[in-house]
């Protein structure tokens, strides 16, 4: 095969990437601003932090990921390795703790952009991911919690989403009844917390006394308002150690509107692990696996130092695919010598005008719905 020919893998791209062609690249575009548009209603400012960054930056801040799990390359300029991001709410963090270290506090940031993943997972083959979302920065209140379930609902709304369920999770649920009313012997808190993710009775059984004392957590999941009777229940044989959770529980719940459905599984760990005393996944009807999840974590700063910080992160891809975001174009064809100032009209009434470039264009072959006759669209 000569140099100039092309080969014929041309079009292919690696595994777990590909091209948005129209129309769901714009779909794409509009459903993110839209889904901007109404956190940015709210006060959250945004930001947008670069593709890659140095790795071991990258890396300080990642507590879900390791450089096994990064796409890296050598930068030419500075011979350090660089990554690309799996994640923004990291950046994000970063940039609270530098840059805007100063700012007031609570600080509201949001974000858009992509992330790109080493490796897929089974619910998701794809590797590069739309990532938006919301930082509240500086406290992780019942109030801020409220705010940003809140903001993250409303945003899903706004880009036309029914069907949502909120399940809330306790990630630190385990290491507060450790430490208090229901002891556990170090090496057995990573096991238990393992065995109540999985919900397996046995396997808490299996672990000793110590570690049976925490079947009834499996038993307090579910819809919220039953599952937090049957925590309240627990915790009132505790005398009262989860109060203060079951309180905050109960106050982010309230304002939620009867159109979200809401859960509870109070030990859920997976993908919180990095997260405080709260956190929240966002699911959807028709949709399999989660839109998006939050929660409260701590911001590092260079000092030692660390903020309270809460947010949510949503991967709207799914909902591009579903055809969410996809709008009804009018597109009108202007043949030649027509007149440009009618067609200047029509743009700032909302048509979209493709002008013909020779005798040989045809409108309809152009996918246009309309044709400009004399000053008038005429639909095809």
């Amino acid at each position: 095969m000569s140099a100039s020919t092309p080969s014929p893998d041309t079009g292919l791209l690696p595994i777990g990437l590909s091209d948005r062609l129209p129309p769901q690249a714009e779909a794409s575009a509009r459903l993110v601003r839209t889904v901007l548009d109404s956190v940015t209603a709210h006060g959250y400012a945004r930001v947008m932090p670069p593709l890659a960054e140095f790795e071991d930056t990258l890396l300080a801040r990642l507590q879900s990921a390791g450089a096994q799990d990064l796409l890296r390359a050598i930068d030419p300029a500075s011979q350090r390795m660089l990554a690309l991001r799996p994640d923004i709410t990291a950046q994000v963090s970063r940039i609270a703790a530098t840059r805007l270290a100063r700012a007031p506090r609570p600080l509201r940031l949001c974000y858009a952009g992509p992330v790109l993943r080493l490796r897929a997972d089974q619910l998701r083959p794809e590797r590069e991911e739309m990532q938006l979302g919301a930082e509240l920065i500086g406290t992780d209140s019942d109030a801020a919690a409220t705010e940003i379930v809140g903001v993250a609902i409303e945003a899903l709304q706004a880009a036309g989403v029914t069907g949502i369920t909120i399940d809330f999770t306790l990630p630190d649920l385990v290491d507060r009844l450790a430490a208090g009313p229901m002891p556990l012997s170090p090496e057995l808190i990573e096991p238990v917390r393992a065995r109540l993710d999985a919900k397996d009775a046995g396997g808490l059984v299996a672990l000793g006394a110590e570690a049976a004392a925490y079947l009834p957590l499996i038993e307090a999941t579910g819809p919220f308002h039953p599952a937090m009777e049957k925590l309240e229940a627990i915790d009132a044989a505790l005398g009262g150690a989860l109060a203060d959770r079951i309180a905050a529980l109960r106050a982010i719940a309230r304002p939620i509107g009867w159109d979200v459905t809401l859960t509870l599984d109070p030990t859920e760990r997976h993908g919180f692990e990095y997260q405080s005393w709260f956190g929240f996944s966002i699911f959807a009807e028709g949709f399999v696996g989660e839109l998006g999840r939050g929660g409260g974590y701590r911001i590092a700063h260079a000092d030692g130092s660390t903020e309270a910080a809460i947010g949510f992160s949503l991967y709207p891809d799914p909902l591009i695919d579903a055809g969410f975001g996809a709008e009804e174009s009018r597109r009108i064809f202007l043949p030649l010598g027509h007149d440009a100032e009618r067609a200047k009209a029509l743009r700032g009434e909302g048509w979209r005008t493709v002008a013909a470039l020779s005798d040989a264009d045809e409108g309809r072959a152009l996918g246009c719905t309309h044709r400009l006759e004399g000053a008038d669209p005429v639909s095809y």
